[in-house]
């Protein structure tokens, strides 16, 4: 069966390539920031492809179990690296907002704050992030024990807030 071979091959892929090829959309972000291609606002432009990566990847890594109960698909073993690439996503995301656009000024960033409450639901999903990326590990996993399983059930709120966040930013 065509199911059946695509996972046989799948289990031979190593998993260092799932964060190489998650890489590319940042190459493609600095590519087009080096040849002009992000418009007349490139800020905003790098901001919100940042932010879109992030909730594709943290999305995605949510579809991996329905995937397999339903189609059988078996991607289970590049769960955690595209966790670990929506939180890097998510936190380039940040650091754009902060950096780029708001200069490192933190009394700006909270004026900013203030004026679009959105920005303080992209925040929270961060901070619920934070636990889950630090605890993607296989020591932690351990150390954890179920524990793990339902702190990392946190990704649900937070994907959720991330969803609000960029729902309302678009308006």
């Amino acid at each position: 069966m065509l199911l059946d071979r695509l996972n046989r091959t799948l289990r031979r892929v190593p998993g260092w390539t799932v964060y190489l090829a998650g890489l590319l959309p940042l190459a493609w972000i600095v590519w087009l920031m080096l040849t002009g291609g992000l418009g007349v606002d490139p800020v905003r432009e790098i901001e919100h492809r940042l932010g879109k990566i992030a909730l594709w990847f943290l999305l995605g890594g949510l579809a991996i179990t329905p995937l397999r109960r339903l189609a059988g698909l078996n991607l289970l073993r590049f769960r955690r690296a595209v966790g670990l690439l929506g939180f890097f996503y998510v936190a380039l995301h940040l650091v754009a907002w902060l950096w780029l656009d708001m200069g490192l000024l933190w009394s700006q960033a909270a004026v900013d704050l203030v004026k679009r409450p959105y920005l303080l639901f992209g925040i929270t999903a961060f901070v619920l992030l934070i636990p889950l990326a630090l605890t993607s590990n296989d020591a932690a996993v351990r150390r954890l024990g179920p524990g793990w399983r339902r702190l990392h059930r946190l990704v649900y709120p937070a994907v959720g807030l991330g969803m609000v966040h960029y729902l309302w930013q678009m308006k």
